[in-house]
């Protein structure tokens, strides 16, 4: 079957059949409700069957005939994969602006510290940060490439693997000069002012303090004290502040053991988390140069880090 060319004929019917009137989808449309009407006609015309029963009672609205009801939702996603393709050809002819998502604590204490360096490299790339917590579409929100934390799988994304991550005790030195004891003794943190980091939920993998403590055969009482943040750059902070002990993820703490903020304790201890970091982008978006380049750097600074 030949597909009609006029789908302005399709977005009137549409969208008056949502409305329920002429008037209401014109103004939708930006056009006169007589425009509509002569759109939907020649639809009418075209199929060679009525798409609208013609109210004779004296009422406003549309009354849209069976078979016209059963085609609108087929329509409804038609016209929306349309609106979507043409933004996506938009906005892929959007020279020189990356729009990048990550968290805001990966954006804190790793992305910010290096974005320079990109900015550098690709002087006429402007990088746009959408900073989220939680996992955002793609293609509604301009998105071009970004980096999550998780197990690798993402529906409609492409991921690769950009960092492992270990997961280990950390206090500021003023912290641990206080309390002498942690410096020999792993047993002694049950007694600490334990730091948790809630910014990832229940996911099962994440390790928190209780399944650190089980990797030593021990159990994390109920009654212990602590503090709950759902930031991990929050996390740490209030840890390099000297309010207690905080279960550091590696990437994110990297800096601050570096610069003496923080120091981790019982590195004989290694506990690789099961969670890692992915970079992430739109299947479509695998060869769009700004995305390439950006993804590529990321790559290079990790491999950078761990050599």
């Amino acid at each position: 079957m030949k597909l009609p060319v006029h789908l302005n004929a399709l977005r009137a019917f549409e969208a008056s059949a949502r409305h329920q009137s002429f008037s209401a989808a014109a103004n939708e449309l930006n056009v006169t409700p007589a425009a509509v009407g002569q759109l939907v006609r020649g639809l009418e015309d075209w199929l060679g069957a009525p798409l609208f029963h013609r109210n004779t009672t004296g009422k406003a609205r549309l009354i849209v005939t069976d078979q016209a009801k059963q085609a609108l939702p087929f329509i409804h996603e038609g016209l929306e994969k349309l609106s979507l393709g043409l933004k996506t050809l938009k906005d892929g002819s959007r020279s020189g602006i990356l729009t990048v998502t990550v968290s805001p604590a990966f954006a804190a204490k790793w992305l910010l510290p290096r974005i320079e360096h990109f900015q550098a490299m690709n002087p006429e790339t402007d990088v746009r940060l959408d900073m989220s917590l939680k996992p955002i579409d793609f293609v509604k929100n301009n998105i071009d490439v970004g980096v999550r934390y998780g197990a690798g799988e993402w529906a409609g994304l492409v991921s690769e693997k950009l960092m492992d991550e270990e997961i280990y005790p950390v206090c500021s030195p003023s912290y641990l000069n206080n309390h002498q004891e942690l410096t020999t003794d792993p047993l002694s943190l049950i007694n600490q002012t334990l730091i948790h980091d809630l910014s990832i939920g229940e996911k099962l993998e994440f390790v928190n303090w209780a399944k650190w403590f089980n990797k030593l055969g021990l159990s994390l009482s109920s009654g212990n004290r602590g503090m709950q943040i759902n930031n991990s750059a929050a996390v740490l902070q209030t840890a390099i502040d000297g309010h207690g002990v905080a279960l550091a993820r590696s990437v994110m703490a990297r800096e601050d053991i570096v610069s003496g903020r923080l120091i981790r304790l019982y590195p004989e201890i290694s506990y690789i988390s099961e969670l890692a970091y992915y970079v992430v982008y739109r299947p479509d978006w695998s060869s769009l140069p700004r995305m390439v380049a950006f993804r590529d750097w990321l790559v290079d600074e990790a491999h950078c880090l761990n050599h």
